[in-house]
């Protein structure tokens, strides 16, 4: 028994290489492959039994399993001392708040998916078919000048009264809708902005700059506060569903979780290989995504800090991210000219838009019920995409550079896109809604 113990051949190849060293033999040849190295092996043992070396071959063995058992004793301490980094109590309770507050939001929308489900009045295809040629009808309706300097990003406010655009100047203009007519000027970065959003339950408006920092102001001009902490310059950020945190993407491969009411760092979220370009937060408010320069997307359980799933399949940098209203999609684009749809449930990519030229910047799907997703390009045009099919509805072009980032009103009714042109440009459909509705009267 001992001696077919002893005889006995591994099959791992790093245990075959172990046990080649152990017996003084080289762990490997020139050009020789996993299969070949056991042969060497097996002649070895075979040769050293043969000439009567067999306490040699048993030693070999009872060396390898004191040091299996050392490695068992180091992957129990391992085990008994996980890594983790602990989280403050401001955390703990934010944690709870976006429980309390996402939990209530998602039941609410499986019961109206599945009331309209049950319902036979209810037609979702129908209805997706309509929205889907108003938005065929998007045409260009105004246009303006923004900045002496390109800009970067736009944001409508919640009932898109006004409109937020960010340049490479540092400054960041506030216009009334529909006339854009600029009603506000921010001034407070020192170095370019990256991106600007309004708050989605107040007219506050949140900017990112390579600075470093992110600001909290009033849309009359008014900062209200700074979120200091970043270590590199910050890429895009979003606000959550309530309102209450902000999120913030940067180049020194984290995103952040800010408490928007006191300025507090609540998280600091690593993951990410190389920079972190941006971020998301799923409508009711209980997931987060971001997105960066190492190909990948990363959905994060808000609730629990865990990682809920990692989106791969992109062959260049992420730079876009967006949820769907539905709750179960997931939007990534990339310098590809790909935009990615995946599905949270199963955790798979559902479909592969060769949708641009060039890369493509942003994307964002029509709030409602998310019948529709806008991309933008660097090849200097948004387009329109059914999400039934992933069919192109509309292209929009007139934008003489690369378009940098989109909006979608709440209403579903403008787009607005900002340019490297310096133009700010506001896409309509109202004009065909309204041709929809006399038809149904």
């Amino acid at each position: 028994r001992r001696r077919a113990y002893a005889m006995a051949v591994p099959t791992n190849d790093s245990a075959v290489r172990a046990r080649l060293r152990r017996l003084g033999e080289p762990i490997t040849l020139f050009g020789e492959g996993a299969m070949e190295r056991r042969d060497r092996l097996r002649a070895l043992m075979a040769r050293l039994e043969a000439e009567g070396q067999f306490d040699r071959l048993l030693r070999a063995q009872e060396d390898e399993r004191g040091a299996s058992g050392d490695d068992d004793d180091e992957g129990t301490e391992q085990i008994k001392y996980p890594f983790f980094t602990e989280g403050t109590n401001q955390l703990l309770q934010a944690r709870i708040d976006i429980a309390m507050y996402s939990l209530p939001r998602a039941k609410a929308r499986v019961e109206r998916a599945k009331r309209r489900l049950a319902d036979p009045d209810e037609d979702p295809e129908a209805e997706a078919a309509l929205v889907v040629k108003q938005a065929a009808d998007f045409a260009l309706e105004r246009s303006e000048i923004g900045d002496d300097r390109p800009l970067t990003g736009c944001s409508f406010s919640r009932d898109a009264s006004m409109l937020a655009t960010s340049s490479w100047s540092g400054i960041v203009k506030v216009w009334s809708m529909p006339q854009i007519a600029k009603i506000a000027t921010l001034k407070g970065h020192t170095e370019r902005a990256t991106d600007v959003a309004f708050s989605p339950v107040d007219n506050c408006l949140a900017t990112a700059s390579a600075d470093k920092t992110a600001k909290l102001w009033n849309s009359d001009g008014s900062l209200l506060m700074s979120f200091d902490g970043h270590l590199d310059r910050l890429a895009r950020l979003a606000f959550h569903p309530s309102g209450k945190y902000l999120g913030t993407a940067s180049f020194d491969k984290t995103w952040r979780l800010w408490d928007i009411n006191t300025g507090t760092e609540l998280l600091l979220q690593e993951g990410h290989s190389r920079s972190v370009y941006g971020v998301s937060f799923h409508p009711d408010g209980s997931l987060a995504a971001s997105c960066g320069f190492d190909a990948s997307a990363r959905v994060w359980d808000l609730r629990s800090g865990r990682l809920y799933c990692t989106l791969i399949g992109n062959v260049k940098p992420v730079l876009g991210v967006g949820f769907s209203p539905n709750g179960h999609l997931v939007a990534t684009t990339s310098e590809d000219n790909f935009c990615r749809i995946w599905d949270l449930r199963t955790r798979q990519m559902l479909y592969s838009i060769p949708a641009h030229k060039s890369l493509i910047s942003h994307v964002k799907f029509e709030p409602q019920e998310g019948y529709y997703l806008a991309t933008s390009s660097y090849d200097t045009k948004a387009a329109l995409w059914s999400t039934r099919d992933y069919k192109p509805i509309k292209s929009l072009s007139g934008h003489e550079s690369n378009v940098t980032s989109l909006d979608i009103s709440g209403d579903g009714q403008q787009i607005v896109t900002v340019s490297l042109d310096r133009t700010i440009k506001i896409w309509s459909c109202r004009g065909s809604a309204r041709d929809n509705e006399m038809e149904l009267d």
